[in-house]
């Protein structure tokens, strides 16, 4: 999968470890102890290895919002108390949204940045 750089480098330094995504056909393949290969956008050199802990699918992020901690979804504790369900409809409109659900893939990473 690809991550775009401030992502990445949460995920890298062990800062998020909850990657929010669609749970549209590809996120449905995935099960607990697959490992997952991110690629920074900007540079696809740079890649990450991690295992899959936990799935939490919710059918729209407003509920993923509401049950899980946003720090380990890759807010800073000084953006928590302006997240809003409504950042993710600049990647998945809301159609899309409704249409497949969402999922919040926990994660363990693996490896450092590979380079």
């Amino acid at each position: 999968m690809k991550l775009n750089p401030k992502p990445f480098s949460m995920i890298a330094e062990g800062r998020k470890t909850i990657e929010l995504r669609l749970y549209d056909e590809k996120r449905q393949g995935i099960s607990l102890g697959d490992a997952i290969v991110f690629k920074n956008t900007e540079n696809e050199n740079e890649v990450i290895s991690c295992t899959v802990k936990g799935l939490h699918i919710f059918p729209s992020f407003d509920l993923l919002y509401k049950s899980l901690p946003l720090d380990k979804c890759g807010y800073l504790p000084e953006e928590i108390a302006f997240a809003s369900p409504g950042d993710m409809e600049l990647y998945y409109p809301e159609d899309e949204q409704k249409k497949y659900g969402v999922v919040g893939i926990e994660l363990e990473l693996d490896n450092p940045i590979v380079r």
